[in-house]
């Protein structure tokens, strides 16, 4: 069976369709849990308003979100779910380029790769 005839526009809508939802609910399920971990573990402080506290060093690069993370904390929990919303549109282009690659659409690849370009250009900025 070839891709052409097996991946139909209406299964590949749905499919791409489906990547978005799984993502987003994957994403909002972490933030919820991280949410609620922190609140367990810090709800009851006193909140110090006239002190301005910014994120920990930490959670300000992905290393440190995925320690952070991985040791069950909640703020890394919470940073970790926006880090996973902000993968799913990039997951679905890649998931794109392999699809019309697939179908030899040299065309369609070409211009998902300008797509892909710009969307990690624009997370990562001009540092790269």
């Amino acid at each position: 069976m070839t891709v052409e005839r097996y991946w139909t526009d209406e299964r590949l809508e749905n499919l791409l369709g489906n990547i978005l939802r799984g993502g987003v609910l994957v994403s909002a399920t972490v933030v919820l849990a991280g949410g609620i971990l922190f609140l367990a573990r810090h709800g009851t402080e006193p909140p110090a308003y006239h002190v301005f506290h910014g994120e920990p060093t930490d959670l300000r690069a992905v290393s440190g979100i995925l320690k952070d993370a991985f040791d069950v904390r909640g703020r890394g929990l919470i940073q970790f779910g926006l880090l996973l919303l902000i993968a799913t549109p990039v997951a679905r282009v890649v998931f794109s380029v392999v699809m019309f690659l697939l179908a030899r659409d040299v065309r369609y690849v070409v211009f998902t790769l300008i797509v892909l370009a710009i969307l990690l250009y624009s997370l990562a900025g001009p540092s790269i």
